[in-house]
């Protein structure tokens, strides 16, 4: 087997060796394969865990491709695994709140992944966002708005998908630098103002709020910083006026058809899509490489 290339590592015939050295330890299992083989070569997120998922994945891949044999899971499941899309109710006071932004008073934001109060997060969109909730992979976090001791709004953060044509264009990178610097790119993936909160100009103003925030908090979780920002709407549904309020920019319609479409033809509900850069040098942060 020549050299290969697996989510950006290159595993040479030398790699493969080292693999299959560990592979003759007695009783390895395939996790601690997984973590030994990370250890060996370095390989390791941004905050410094091990690329234990990934490596994971190449293991399988070259085991499947018939290079090696892996030890038998430990753990199995005859069902198919997918992502928490839903999460239980929550009751919560939902008298309406009808007011001035000024009125509204003290607005705090919560950092809500990890915490006791992430079910009640995963509830509210499960409830009332109409995407519902799904629970997000890879790097992500999750905010809770209170006023007072009432949740106003929810934010979820999570890793830009990883090709998009619109946003490339726009900022002029090219694929091999786009791969090495998507980690600086966060999507907000949902945004909801609960339904009974009736306040002039609270979303364009927390959006306002998150936008000034998001990058430190990403960067003491995941020791790095967020560059830009971007998002999905549906034009059908909304119209996006706090995003634009916010001044997000409009960078254009997505086709509708996605990344792996067999056809040219439209498979899926075509959105607007919408960034924000977060600093004045954007396109030479995310372009060098």
């Amino acid at each position: 087997m020549g050299s290969v290339s697996y989510r950006g590592r290159v595993v040479t015939p030398s790699d493969l060796a080292t693999i299959r050295t560990l592979l003759a330890t007695p009783g390895i299992s395939r996790r601690s394969l997984s973590l030994q083989l990370c250890e060996q070569w370095q390989w390791r997120q941004p905050n410094g865990a091990p690329c234990d998922a990934i490596c994971r994945g190449l293991l399988l891949w070259l085991h499947r491709a018939g290079h090696i044999e892996l030890p038998p899971p430990q753990w199995t499941t005859r069902k198919a695994w997918r992502p928490r899309t839903s999460a239980p109710p929550v009751l919560i006071d939902t008298t309406p709140i009808t007011m001035s932004l000024r009125a509204l008073g003290s607005l705090v934001f919560h950092q809500v992944r990890r915490t006791p109060d992430e079910r009640l997060f995963n509830s509210l969109l499960a409830q009332y966002h109409y995407l519902g909730y799904q629970q997000p992979v890879g790097e992500h976090l999750k905010y809770l708005v209170v006023a007072g001791d009432r949740p106003v709004a929810c934010f979820a953060w999570g890793s830009a998908p990883g090709a998009l044509g619109l946003r490339d264009r726009f900022i002029g990178w090219s694929p091999a630098v786009r791969q090495r610097n998507l980690r600086l790119l966060a999507a907000n993936t949902r945004f909801l103002i609960l339904p009974w909160v009736q306040v002039p100009h609270l979303a364009s103003h927390l959006l306002g709020r998150m936008a000034a925030r998001l990058s430190a908090d990403w960067q003491q979780l995941y020791q790095h910083p967020i560059v830009w920002l971007e998002t999905f709407i549906d034009p059908a549904r909304v119209r996006g006026t706090c995003y634009r309020a916010a001044n997000w920019i409009v960078l254009g319609r997505t086709t509708g058809r996605g990344h792996r479409a067999p056809t040219r033809q439209p498979t899926r509900p075509i959105k607007e899509v919408l960034g924000y850069p977060l600093v004045r040098d954007f396109r030479t942060r995310l372009t060098e490489g």
